[in-house]
């Protein structure tokens, strides 16, 4: 069987011998890679002496190469070769476990083709209402937001807003108006996530809760160079967020602060009020309670579909990419 290890996994390589026969050694080789069993490599080889010739490449010998150094040899190797291929399945399986019972991250499999075709679907709207991320993708997300291909898509749509940017000019009134989510668009959960095994886990509102109150999310830095931009540029900056105005004001207000979110024109969270509604119908409300007070609405920038549909949704929205969670 082959695979395909990606730039950030290590095959687990286990080394089986078997008996020492006239000098001679016949040795199992299992490459395995920790993400699924399905993603196994055996070779059998034998060599003159398992101590020196066991890594050398020039002196292993494929157990299927003609010639074999001792009557009864080939024999003997075959016979063992099922059971301990069984044996080697069943130590596998039982790693494929951790403590608390879940699957490790590291057999998961990876199916980069169908996870590809999920975050395609995700980011085009076509895969709605979904809860969690495939367990299968948990490797291909975990690749896809730590290793560079995420900041380079959150960097080109930045760039298109830049150059949307380019065409308008803020009137002299103060009523140009742009709308900011802050979730994973200003601030990230990626850290949070992590813990969650980047969306595998279900969405566990305690958890999160504490994790807002800690301050401890960090700036997106191409969005934090946007805000800025807009700020420069005499445009009004207002963060829209579905947060909890009552438990996670305070500690919004604070991270935002603390990361260098200023001059913004109003922070609107969700009030009692908004309680238990979804988060188009809250935002539609929100955008048009904003345009009621004058304000034109040039553009309108988050990371989920519900922060960019409904009433009021601005003369141009921006899709951020997020394919960790989904939020109706």
């Amino acid at each position: 069987m082959t695979f395909d290890t990606g730039p950030s996994v290590r095959p687990l390589v286990i080394v089986i011998f078997f008996p020492y026969i006239n000098g001679h050694v016949c040795y199992l080789t299992a490459h395995v890679i920790p993400s699924s069993l399905s993603h196994l490599r055996l070779q059998w080889y034998h060599a003159p002496n398992p101590f020196t010739s066991l890594f050398p490449l020039e002196k292993r010998l494929p157990l299927s190469a003609q010639g074999f150094p001792a009557k009864g040899f080939e024999s003997m190797c075959l016979a063992m070769r099922t059971l301990w291929e069984l044996l080697l399945l069943v130590f596998i399986s039982m790693f494929s476990k951790t403590i608390g019972g879940k699957p490790s991250s590291w057999f998961v499999p990876v199916e980069t083709g169908y996870c590809t075709s999920w975050r395609v679907a995700v980011e085009a709207y076509n895969e709605r209402a979904w809860r969690t991320v495939p367990v299968q993708c948990l490797r291909y997300v975990e690749n896809y937001m730590l290793g560079g291909q995420y900041d380079q898509d959150i960097n080109m749509v930045v760039e298109q807003i830049y150059n949307y940017m380019r065409d308008v000019a803020p009137a002299a009134d103060g009523k140009d108006a742009w709308i900011l989510d802050i979730d994973d668009t200003c601030l990230s959960n990626l850290l949070y996530y992590q813990g969650k095994r980047f969306g595998v886990d279900p969405f566990d509102p305690a958890a999160f809760s504490n994790w807002v109150q800690s301050r401890c999310c960090p700036a997106i830095p191409a969005v934090h160079g946007l805000f800025w931009k807009l700020i420069n540029s005499g445009f009004k900056v207002f963060l829209l967020s579905g947060r909890d105005e009552e438990t996670m004001g305070e500690s919004t207000a604070d991270n935002l602060h603390n990361l260098g979110f200023l001059g913004y024109e109003r922070l609107i969270l969700r009030s009692p009020a908004y309680r238990g509604l979804g988060a188009v119908p809250f935002k539609s409300e929100a955008r048009k309670k904003l345009v009621a007070e004058g304000y034109k609405i040039w553009g309108n920038v988050g990371d989920q579909w519900s922060d960019l549909l409904g009433d009021c949704a601005g003369d141009r929205t921006f899709k951020l990419p997020n394919p960790m969670y989904y939020v109706p």
